[in-house]
This record gives C-alpha cells, structure tokens and sequence, in this order.
C-alpha cells in the first residue's frame, strides 16, 4: 500500500484554527446533541468555516461509531458516527480527526458535524 501524502498548509492552501467567538449549540430531532463555548473554528482555504466542538460538549448517547473512515492530507485520518435522534437520522453525520497533523493538532478531542443532517448548528451569543 502506498505511503499517504501528507501537505502542510500554506499560503496556497491555508487553514487556520481559531476559538470559535460565540456558543455553538447542534439540535437534532428536536433535542440538543451538543452545546459548547469551547467549540473551535478551522477554516480551510476557500472552504466554509466548521466548528470542531470539544467531545465532552457532545451527548455522544445519540451517535454511535461506524467503520467509515477518509482521509485528509492536510489533517489526517478522519473516523465518523451516525446519529440518531428522534427524525434525524444520518449515516456517517459526524467527524472526528483523532490524530490529526501538527498543523490542526487542536481539533483532537473535537468532533465536527455535517450541517445538512442535523436541524441546527448554531453560534449563539451570550
């Protein structure tokens, strides 16, 4: 198996991991599946913004692990979850890089949610 390409960010590809300013709260079926006001933003190149919420900010009783896995060469190796909560229900909806690269090392312990799935990813203000 070939070794995997492994790219550090740069000017032509940057990516920036920063506190996230405001409280993020995710509902799903009518239920709060996490609420942070720790949650941090990656933005990637030309990307939109993801919040990356601390995984015990997360009610993790409404997602369970899947075999699914990708791969980023600017942050690693990705593991997923699906949830299921009340309507909602999404196969691989969840994120999580458990060893990411030096350059996004931050975002262990942090889980990240596909917003087409889940009925609010919201920042709130305090």
């Amino acid at each position: 198996m070939p070794e995997k390409q492994v790219l550090v960010p740069g000017p032509d590809h940057p990516i920036t991991v920063e506190p996230t300013k405001a409280r993020v709260v995710v509902k799903a079926g009518g239920r709060v599946v996490a609420d942070s006001r720790n949650a941090l933003t990656l933005q990637e190149a030309s990307y939109p913004a993801v919040q990356y919420i601390p995984r015990e900010d997360v009610d993790f009783s409404v997602l369970e692990r899947t075999d699914h896995e990708t791969y980023c060469p600017y942050k690693g190796e990705s593991s997923y979850y699906s949830i299921d909560a009340g309507d909602v229900k999404g196969e691989n909806a969840v994120w999580t890089y458990e060893k990411p690269y030096d350059a996004v090392a931050p975002i262990k312990d942090h889980v990240a949610f596909y917003p087409n799935v889940v009925d609010a990813n919201e920042l709130v203000e305090d």
